[in-house]
């Protein structure tokens, strides 16, 4: 089972209930280690003082802030245990907003947030509040050496908790100027009916990484002996006229997408525009 990264308490105005944070997601990328090219041997990363001019183990090190060139202000690890933070413990909501208020640009990473035995009931409470009025809660809470900005959520009758990059982390981009491109009705018709078509829920289970798969492939083979795959050729770079191209695309979805709930939609969409041009 898998073991609580954090645990304290949720509270949402007088309400208090004890809760557990663990780690929602995990990497499953391929990792590799660096091997010197002539002889094979893995490479060693040493931690060296050069002071001293020696290796030192994790337990001579401490972690310090350069405040100053080459000036530096120590901090051991009860310091970081130690701040005047409630978020250290405690997950205090302090505002309820809109779940899709939340640009998603502002997503970090997401946790389970569960409760202990006796926090189970408010809990349950909070879940059913946030999904009936589709909101999230926004908290801070201590983790991972820093203090974060939080959105608190109901997700299939569990709460997860979404750490949140705070304004100042997202870096500013001025936006792209199309005042002088003109689409015309024609050009949207055609990318309406290709959304359209393509129109499906979002299942995640249906996706899965086609780099990793092509990865773990071309190393069995080398393990084996076998030659190496090459992949196809990319497509074309050429930039086709965009009427062309969504004509070529509409075409495609159709021929590969038998007729059903989109193509249905799609179809009524087209009759109801008819109606109305009418």
């Amino acid at each position: 089972m898998a073991r609580a990264i954090w645990s304290g308490s949720l509270t949402f105005g007088m309400v208090t209930f004890p809760v557990k944070v663990f780690g929602a997601t995990e990497a499953k990328d391929l990792s590799f280690h660096l091997l010197h090219k002539d002889c094979g041997a893995r490479i060693r990363q040493a931690r060296i003082c050069p002071t001293h001019e020696r290796e030192v183990s994790w337990d001579e090190i401490v972690r310090g802030y350069e405040y100053a060139k080459g000036q530096y202000v120590v901090l051991e690890e009860a310091d970081f245990e130690q701040l005047p933070l409630p978020s250290l413990q405690v997950v205090e909501v302090s505002a309820f907003v809109a779940a899709e208020a939340i640009d998603p640009i502002y997503y970090e990473r997401t946790y389970y947030l569960e409760p202990d035995t006796r926090g189970e009931k408010p809990y349950a409470l909070l879940v059913q509040a946030l999904e009936r009025r589709a909101l999230a809660a926004i908290a801070t809470i201590a983790l991972r050496k820093k203090e974060q900005l939080c959105a608190v959520r109901a997700q299939g009758g569990r709460l997860v908790l979404e750490t949140l990059y705070y304004a100042d982390e997202v870096r500013p981009r001025e936006g792209v100027d199309l005042s002088g491109v003109r689409v015309s009705e024609k050009e949207l018709d055609m990318a309406d009916t290709l959304i359209e078509l393509l129109a499906d829920d979002f299942d995640p289970a249906k996706y899965h990484d086609r780099y990793r798969d092509a990865l773990s492939a071309l190393i069995e083979d080398k393990l084996e002996g076998k030659a190496v795959t090459k992949a196809p050729p990319a497509a074309s770079g050429k930039v086709l006229d965009l009427t062309e191209a969504l004509r070529r695309s509409v075409a495609a979805a159709k021929g590969g997408k038998p007729a059903g709930k989109a193509s249905r939609t799609a179809a009524g969409r087209r009759t109801t525009r008819r109606r109305r041009v009418g």
